[in-house]
């Protein structure tokens, strides 16, 4: 009875507080099983796009890697310089944003901002929806024709003229040809067919209904693409820098929590599809809960182009094994699920990545400790490399074999 007593008495302290806090912040009261939900929500949340993302990135580099071997250009990579320089910029564009909401309305740059976010978001689903959409679309559609979008530049240039004599007039004759013969220079392309536009149709309706409510449904459908293709699409080239943009990040994150309100005032201010929500209140408001739980996108982007270089180690090796990409997952899981208690306890914003960093990088460099692996995996890089000078030495070879032959 007094064991009753005393649990009946903690759960209603529990109550009585999170009651207080809504009540200061103008909020309405949650329950801690609405808490508990949102909570659970967000870590799925972030869990789910991390899988997903990496699982496709090994088919994008795949083909990006086949375009590198044909054109002979380097792939774009997350450089050490870049990997080093990465917080700086996010810090002076936090504080750029910083300084813009107190100069200027928010209302009016959020707006800005959430007119270009509208556009990436409608490309982001409308790419991630097509494999789900093609198999509906009817053959009286006719989803087999294509277009083509194509913005070019053209250059006027002055041809000097031909001198008439001696071998600097045929150098000079030879130079002024090949200026007219420059045509104009592609800026941008892009291919479609039917079934892209009907994607298109579709994420322009989540994209408009985002813009007129700013329903957190339609803001967790844009945040997932956004994520789903930043980690698929963002590339690190090695371990080492991964380690590098997480260790800079660790710090970044640190200072601008707990040292500054710059990071807590921007999250609440800025009103962009770049984090996740969820409401505290759903299960007393259900879709139009308005007490929201939030998780910032660069949380779970940024250690998930890591696990994402993870799995593509492991692809290199061919063993099928997917041991260091699931235990990363599971290290990921545990330092999202230690950020969420620990600012549930002390009631106040903390640095997720104060706990996801550690987790995500101690955890599959202490396995690879073990297995033996810590050589191989820092040299993943190298092996990167030399697969690009493999490529760009054929795609020279074969220049040159086209211009011998046609001399």
């Amino acid at each position: 009875m007094l064991q009753q007593m005393d649990v009946n008495s903690s759960i209603s302290s529990v109550n009585e507080t999170i009651n207080a806090t809504a009540n200061a912040t103008g909020r309405a009261a949650a329950t801690p099983e609405g808490i508990l939900t949102a909570y659970i929500s967000l870590i799925v949340m972030a869990v789910f796009p991390i899988i997903v993302g990496s699982l496709r990135s090994l088919e994008y580099h795949r083909i990006a890697c086949e375009k590198a071997k044909e054109s002979g250009e380097v792939a774009d990579r997350l450089t050490t310089r870049d990997a080093a320089m990465f917080p700086l910029i996010a810090s002076g564009a936090l504080l750029g944003l910083y300084i813009f909401f107190m100069v200027f309305s928010k209302e009016y740059v959020n707006l800005l901002l959430g007119l270009y976010f509208f556009a990436l978001g409608v490309m982001a689903v409308a790419s991630l929806i097509r494999p789900f959409v093609k198999p509906f679309v009817p053959s009286v559609v006719k989803p087999e024709i294509t277009y083509r979008l194509q913005l070019t530049e053209n250059y006027h240039l002055e041809t000097a003229k031909p001198a008439t004599s001696g071998s600097g007039g045929d150098q000079d004759n030879k130079q002024s040809e090949e200026k007219t013969q420059e045509g104009p220079v592609e800026m941008v392309r892009y291919d479609c067919d039917r079934v892209d536009l009907v994607c298109l149709l579709i994420s322009l309706a989540i994209g408009v209904w985002y813009m007129l409510k700013k329903h957190w449904i339609a803001n967790n459908l844009f945040g997932l693409s956004f994520a789903i293709k930043g980690i698929e699409m963002l590339s690190l080239n090695s371990v080492t820098n991964g380690c590098i943009l997480l260790g800079g990040l660790f710090l970044y994150d640190i200072f601008w929590v707990f040292g500054t309100d710059v990071m807590v005032t921007v999250a609440k201010t800025f009103d962009a599809p770049i984090k996740f929500v969820f409401p505290m209140d759903f299960l007393e408001k259900g879709l139009w809960g308005s007490n929201f739980a939030l998780l910032g996108l660069g949380d779970v982007v940024l250690p998930g182009i890591f696990i994402a270089l993870l799995l593509r180690f492991e692809h290199s090796k061919g063993t099928g094994s997917r041991l260091y990409f699931f235990t990363t997952c599971v290290a990921y899981l545990a330092g999202l699920i230690l950020t969420v208690v620990v600012m549930h306890v002390f009631n106040a914003a903390q640095p997720a990545l104060l706990y996801l960093v550690p987790s995500c990088l101690g955890l599959p460099l202490l396995l690879a400790l073990v297995k033996g692996d810590i050589t191989e995996l820092f040299r993943l890089e190298h092996k990167l490399f030399l697969q690009q000078y493999i490529f760009n030495v054929r795609s020279l070879l074969r220049v040159v074999s086209v211009t011998m032959r046609k001399q």
